[in-house]
């Protein structure tokens, strides 16, 4: 049987093609084209201050196929809203709105709409502990338990033994998003902390890898107690005012007292979306999940990240934020993308550090209910994007390699499904718990 592709997707087509030979010249001018026996993706991180620069044409190339990609969610109506961007050398190359920040009343997405970053909260956690480490404040080795009296584990000697760089590094031997259920059954989050001490660790402090949301918060009950001042006053004056981020904020009151909010929201039939109230959970473990920002925001938040304000964020702090630290090998896996390009990952300080096809790739991605969020960048390219949504799905997170596959090089692969038919029966996508990523 003949199958018949509707105009959109033939022009795709065509795109793909022109795509194939504008992405076939090499990342830099200098590397060597492996042989043919050899697997195109190198086994090794790159250094994290080598640079060098993409081929102009691959770039266009790249962003003109990913506003087409882009056309094809809003089509088919994919997600509720949507606001991304790509910034290279400390400039905005690429910006593109869709869909409503409620559905109900058709209000648009703007690059002004402020979104929840659920995990994305993390790095903003890490940097301004370690500005407050470039004080002199306390170190990344300061234990928890000499600042927090009501600290405990329970096993007393890693009590003892675990400190800042620990907890903040996803290392402190609990199981993985230890609490998270309760948080979201609404018990406080003060009387979960005092409940570490009830669980089993999986490892010692500091030898393997647990996902924890709760747990890393206990940085903002540090930061007040080395400082007398809250944890999101610091962010607020240290991070969000000298990066001009001025519509980003802490907690649900703030987010919804902004002049434009995406509301989250949840599908409703095949093809249609209705909003809900945010939920208040994860707004209790700020540090891990409280922030609120626009695609403005957090385009001069991917420009300080990337080395382009030293007067907020110094290189050398960055260097710390982003070495990568204790080994997460499942993150290789989950998803198509992540097992073909993927070849080593590993968590920092609340960024993921992969090597994606041979380059280091800094990244974070964020879930809560009616929001997901994603964050990436090649240190060595100055390259990266930023896409938040306020709906459920990965079409986000499945765009990004597409566009930096471009952008690199690598072979053309759709990810995302936006260059072939959707299915018949539309299923309602998969619901998410936030479970960072």
């Amino acid at each position: 049987m003949i199958r018949t592709f509707s105009p959109l997707i033939a022009g795709l087509l065509g795109i793909t093609a022109t795509l194939t030979s504008a992405f076939a010249t090499p990342a830099t001018s200098t590397s060597t084209q492996p042989s043919a026996d050899v697997h195109p993706l190198r086994q090794d991180a790159t250094d994290l201050n080598a640079t060098s620069t993409l081929p102009p044409e691959r770039v266009k190339a790249a962003l003109d196929a990913y506003s087409h990609w882009l056309d094809v969610v809003a089509q088919r109506n994919e997600v509720a809203g949507m606001a991304t961007a790509v910034v290279q050398d400390n400039k905005v190359v690429f910006e593109r709105t869709l869909g409503y920040a409620d559905t109900s009343t058709q209000e648009p997405i703007t690059p002004a709409t402020v979104f929840r970053l659920a995990s994305l909260s993390k790095a903003f956690a890490t940097a301004v502990t370690g500005l407050l480490i470039d004080d002199g404040r306390f170190t990344w080795d300061t234990k928890l338990a000499d600042a927090l009296p009501f600290f405990q584990l329970k096993n007393a000697q890693a009590s003892s033994q675990a400190t800042v760089r620990d907890i903040l590094g996803q290392r402190i031997g609990l199981p993985h998003n230890t609490y998270d259920q309760m948080l979201e059954d609404n018990v406080p989050y003060e009387e979960l902390v005092r409940k570490l001490d009830e669980v089993t660790l999986t490892c010692n402090v500091g030898e393997c890898y647990g996902y924890q949301n709760v747990a890393f918060s206990l940085i903002g009950d540090l930061i007040y107690a080395e400082t007398g001042d809250f944890f999101y006053h610091q962010v607020d004056k240290r991070i969000f005012f000298p990066l001009g981020m001025t519509t980003a904020s802490y907690g649900r009151e703030a987010l919804e007292s902004s002049k434009s909010w995406a509301r989250p929201h949840r599908q409703r039939g095949a093809h249609a979306w209705e909003p809900f109230d945010p939920k208040e959970a994860y707004y209790r473990v700020a540090p891990a999940a409280g922030v609120n920002a626009s695609l403005r925001d957090m385009e001069q938040w991917l420009i300080a990240q990337m080395g382009g304000r030293p007067d907020v964020l110094s290189q050398p702090l960055l260097d710390v934020l982003h070495a990568p630290g204790v080994p997460t090998p499942a993150e290789t896996h989950g998803t198509p993308w992540r097992h073909a390009r993927l070849t080593s990952a590993s968590y920092g300080l609340g960024w993921r550090v992969f090597t994606y096809g041979g380059e280091t790739m800094i990244f974070h991605a964020g879930a809560v209910e009616g929001y997901r969020t994603m964050i990436a960048f090649f240190p060595k390219y100055h390259v990266g994007m930023v896409s938040m949504w306020n709906s459920s799905g990965s079409v986000g997170t499945d765009l990004m390699p597409m566009v930096f596959d471009a952008m690199l090089g690598l072979p053309h692969v759709d990810w995302a499904g936006v260059e072939s038919d959707p299915p018949a029966n539309h299923a309602s996508p998969r619901r998410h718990r936030h479970r960072g990523s």
